[in-house]
């Protein structure tokens, strides 16, 4: 396994994120772990710079974990395992790298003469509150840290735990601007249990949406993915759009997924499994590039655009979402409403 010269996004660089004598890997023999592998190390940054190319809409992330349990067959942070030697299917979902320091790396770089104050935006990579999360405890330090700076940030998470930390999030409402979304790409429950097999079930996570908004923390939904041929059709639209706002998101954001290298061989494998009379369709549809066209993407973001207004969700807010930049303008293409990208 590769460690050294990783940044804290997983580009070479100089210095090195962290030392090969700096890991220690733990396996627990408990059933929420088991075949679970967390290489747990002392990290030498946590605040990292999206790189300028980028049309995110923040500039600085937190990443306290690599890997994740939720096991999403989709998830576009697959690649960055490659990074390590690891490879982007199995070890994505079983090998997680723990930046045990974090809150204390957190604190000393917030404190720096250098450091202006900016939005900090977690989640981005992969789930901050993932499983792990309930074992290693990073977020409260790290959200505390925050709080004592009045640091900006906002969350984006799969993650029903982050109801563990409402108080600091609420604390932290009171002195900075926070956002806060939850991910829920669709409602049926049978297609939730193969597809994103480790998270909590999509009526859990409009739960906790629920539960933050009633305790003063407003949640948008990034709803997200909306897979096509699965979950796509009028009535899933209208039946995710309708619960995402009984549950009281302020706003909803959809975005198609898109597969990039490394996530989009561990899906294709899974649609082989699963789907394999659609495989021909996602060739077309995709046609050998990460994203869906755009007459599609306009089709679904118009959906449920209009379901949203149908239901009184508000609009979506800049910032609020980790990945939902606004496209730059082309101006090739018709009017109309065109799904945000994630690059």
């Amino acid at each position: 396994m590769r460690w050294d010269n990783l940044t804290g996004d997983g580009e070479a660089a100089a210095p090195a994120l962290f030392s090969t004598d700096a890991v220690v890997s733990r396996t627990f023999d408990t059933p929420e772990f088991r075949g679970i592998t967390f290489h747990e190390i002392r990290a030498r940054s946590i605040v990292n710079r999206v790189p300028g190319a980028s049309r995110m809409p923040f500039e600085w992330t937190v990443n306290p974990y690599r890997g994740c349990t939720h096991a999403c067959v989709y998830c576009f942070a697959r690649k960055t395992h490659s990074y390590l030697d690891l490879d982007t299917g199995l070890d994505f979902d079983t090998q997680v790298v723990v930046k045990v320091n974090a809150a204390e790396l957190l604190r000393r770089e917030l404190a720096a003469p250098r450091w202006r104050g900016e939005h900090i935006a977690m989640g981005t990579n992969v789930d901050c509150y993932q499983r792990a999360e309930g074992r290693y405890q990073l977020m409260p330090g790290i959200l505390g840290a925050l709080v004592e700076r009045a640091n900006p940030f906002s969350i984006l998470t799969k993650g029903t735990l982050i109801l563990r930390d409402l108080e600091l999030l609420r604390r932290a409402a009171r002195v900075t601007d926070v956002g806060v979304s939850v991910s829920v790409g669709f409602t049926d429950s049978t297609l939730w249990r193969t597809v994103e097999p480790g998270t909590p079930s999509p009526e859990r996570r409009l739960d906790a949406v629920r539960t933050l908004s009633g305790h003063g923390v407003p949640c948008g939904v990034l709803m997200a993915p909306v897979i096509p041929f699965l979950g796509d059709s009028p009535e899933q639209l209208r039946a995710t759009v309708r619960a995402i706002a009984e549950a009281g998101a302020t706003s909803v954001t959809p975005l198609v997924l898109h597969l990039r290298p490394g996530a989009r061989e561990w899906f294709t494998a899974w649609l082989t499994r699963h789907h394999p009379r659609l495989l021909k369709r996602y060739d077309a549809l995709y046609d050998g590039g990460s994203y869906a066209p755009k007459w599609y993407q306009r089709r679904i973001t118009g959906m449920v655009h209009d379901l949203a207004a149908e239901y009184g969700i508000g609009p979506y807010e800049p910032g609020t979402h980790r990945a939902v930049p606004d496209p730059a303008p082309d101006p090739t293409d018709s009017p109309g409403p065109a799904q945000l990208s994630l690059l």
